[in-house]
């Protein structure tokens, strides 16, 4: 189960890997983007990790809107507009609840990104952070059953997968587009960062890290 303090935690856990890795994520944006993913991502997280951290909240929807406002606020970037739209979607089902258990957090995601394919018109298969974070959502649901640890396991391992799978994808969004055919062989930035997230919630599950402790 996933409570106030546990999601405070987590987000803390997802501020540091994104800083962490935030070279590692500019230089990924710098071959078909322009270059501030690693800024967006780090910057935004930190923010919404602070956001989360002074507020005394229980309600986990009133939290995901209070993190992405925060976010939003720090990053205004593409991908840091679509992580806002993706938590609003995610506070509609985790409003009223102040503990959910891994289907319903599931749930959440995937109704965080339905909110952002709606928003943005774009779905899997295009090159997108979609590519990992929606089989990463689809692969926590239906392993939910086995517990968190499991089921946050299997979603890092399908987030890794999807990853990877946009090596073999042209770019139809954003700047990348302009590069087409050409942007065949590297793999998404934001895809990455999808990865990164589903990697490090799976070792908050696993109790390898604990984020602000």
């Amino acid at each position: 189960m996933i409570n106030a303090d546990k999601m405070r935690r987590a987000f803390g856990a997802v501020a540091e890997i994104m800083s962490q890795q935030r070279d590692y994520l500019i230089k990924l944006d710098q071959r078909n983007g322009d270059g501030d993913l690693g800024i967006s991502m780090a910057d935004g997280y930190a923010a919404a990790s602070s956001a989360l951290q002074t507020s005394t909240e229980n309600d986990l929807g009133k939290l995901c809107i209070c993190a992405g406002k925060a976010f939003n606020e720090a990053a205004p970037s593409s991908l840091g507009t679509i992580t806002s739209i993706c938590l609003m979607g995610m506070a509609r089902v985790l409003k009223g609840h102040e503990e959910a258990d891994t289907l319903l957090l599931s749930e959440a995601l995937l109704a965080g990104v339905a909110k952002v394919m709606e928003k943005a018109g774009s779905k899997p298969g295009e090159k997108t952070i979609l590519d990992s974070v929606v089989p990463a959502s689809e692969a926590l649901r239906d392993n939910s059953g086995s517990g968190s640890k499991a089921a946050f396991a299997a979603a890092a391992d399908a987030a890794k997968k999807g990853s990877e799978a946009t090596a073999d994808m042209p770019a139809v969004h954003g700047r990348a587009a302009y590069y087409g055919e050409k942007s065949i062989g590297l793999i998404d930035g934001g895809a990455e960062v999808g990865r990164l997230i589903f990697e490090t919630l799976a070792a908050f599950a696993a109790g390898e890290t604990s984020g602000n402790d």
